[in-house]
């Protein structure tokens, strides 16, 4: 059985099309129906049912699904194994939320690709709660992320990358002498409260009996910044290092307590990438200090 015909077989039926499985593949739409063919002669089964341009598995396809998965994990497994060198082999599947990509990274994977060129690395970006679920199923060979608020798995390994206070962010323009003060007076662009930042955020004002004239709430660090710049309220962020990188504000610290968010590493401490992941946060871990 070729291993490549079972892994379009799984990312037709996750995207549920036969056209957007062969984009994601980069193959034509006739070349992934041939390999679905090729695959049902093979199990003698079919696997797919197919309704228009979409496709669902058949009861034997649902039931051969998830083994398929846990089979194409093995393999990539084998591969990384099968190597003479200090590392496995890659890719590394690597799972980054967009501040992380932007913040964490670059420095990073260029270093990476000087040091170890054929190693490839896949990056997924993604927010917290979702990369954190992909690590642990497997799906991830680890990722940088918040560290969510609850205790982090014996069975991963976690190593913290840098530590971000929350900070009032502001209009270059605005002159401030009581964060709070602004705070409770100027429209507010509220961080999501759905993520580990907005909800400390939260956790702040209602500590403080402050309740902001919120006139917008959303997620992306860069996306509130780029409003506030634009005059259109102040917010609470954390202290990112690209924070007004893209669109130009002030940050005011906070009257203590002042929450702080946590970003960092995690990985499961017994994949066979784990060595792979290991090197790359040292990486990371490095040129946090040369900064």
């Amino acid at each position: 059985m070729d291993s490549r015909f079972l892994q379009t077989y799984v990312h037709v039926v996750e995207l549920g099309s036969i056209a957007q499985a062969a984009r994601h593949q980069g193959l034509t739409p006739a070349t992934v129906q041939q390999r679905l063919r090729a695959l049902e002669a093979e199990m003698g089964s079919a696997l797919i049912a197919r309704s228009g341009r979409t496709v669902k598995p058949t009861a034997a396809g649902t039931r051969i699904l998830e083994r398929a998965r846990n089979l194409l994990r093995d393999l990539r497994d084998l591969r990384s194994a099968a190597t003479e060198s200090d590392l496995p082999a890659g890719p590394l599947r690597l799972g980054a939320t967009p501040t992380a990509l932007t913040g964490i990274m670059p420095p990073v994977l260029r270093t990476w690709a000087a040091r170890h060129p054929h190693i490839e690395i896949y990056i997924e970006p993604a927010p917290t709660t979702l990369l954190y679920s992909k690590v642990l199923a497997g799906e991830l060979d680890g990722a940088l992320l918040v560290h969510p608020l609850f205790a982090i798995p014996k069975s991963c390994v976690w190593r913290d990358l840098r530590r971000e206070p929350l900070v009032l962010v502001t209009p270059v323009d605005m002159a401030v002498r009581d964060p709070l003060a602004v705070i409770a007076r100027e429209p507010y662009i509220r961080y999501d409260r759905s993520v580990v930042g907005g909800r400390m955020a939260d956790d702040y004002l209602r500590a403080r009996d402050l309740r902001p004239q919120v006139r917008f709430e959303l997620d992306g660090i860069d996306s509130i910044a780029k409003l506030v710049s634009e005059g259109l309220g102040v917010a609470l962020l954390p202290d990112w290092a690209t924070t007004g990188a893209s669109a130009p504000v002030k940050r005011w610290p906070l009257p203590a307590p002042c929450p702080v968010r946590t970003v960092g590493a995690i990985w499961p401490r017994s994949g066979v990438r784990a060595e792979l992941m290991r090197v790359f946060v040292e990486l990371a871990e490095n040129q946090a200090v040369a900064r």
